[in-house]
């Protein structure tokens, strides 16, 4: 599903875009090029939350309604299905080796499962998500 706003390209020490139709929907790049690419990212990861979370998309504004003193205004695109997270649950086993399984402490809440190595501190931390 291919998705078209307008945004305003600013040009300050690199480049920052917005989109006036998506609050707090922008980011920053130092190249045009750059900035435009991370661009259909922010527009395409800003839209699938808003599908995700079941909330309405705002419909994109006629770009000729759209005044500003500051940038240029143009178009970004962005497929949003790209962007579609697959949520569905995966039951995985994982296989370790005997020696570490003695040296291992598991514990968990809801949806993140944390492995830890009984005898080291917190920079040995591996989180690892697993779905109920």
């Amino acid at each position: 599903m291919l998705k078209v706003y307008p945004a305003i390209l600013h040009k300050e020490d690199g480049y920052w875009i917005e989109f006036p139709d998506l609050e707090g929907c922008q980011t920053y790049g130092a190249t045009l090029e750059e900035t435009m690419e991370l661009a259909q990212d922010a527009l395409g990861l800003y839209l699938v939350s808003l599908i995700e979370n079941k909330q309405p998309i705002p419909a994109p504004s006629d770009i000729g309604d759209i005044k500003t003193d500051e940038g240029r205004v143009t178009y970004v695109s962005a497929d949003v299905d790209a962007y579609r997270r697959d949520t569905r649950a995966v039951k995985k086993m994982l296989s370790i080796p005997a020696w570490l399984a003695k040296n291992v402490c598991i514990f968990g809440y809801g949806r993140f499962c944390f492995y830890r190595l009984k005898e080291n501190d917190c920079e040995n931390l591996l989180l690892l998500m697993y779905n109920i």
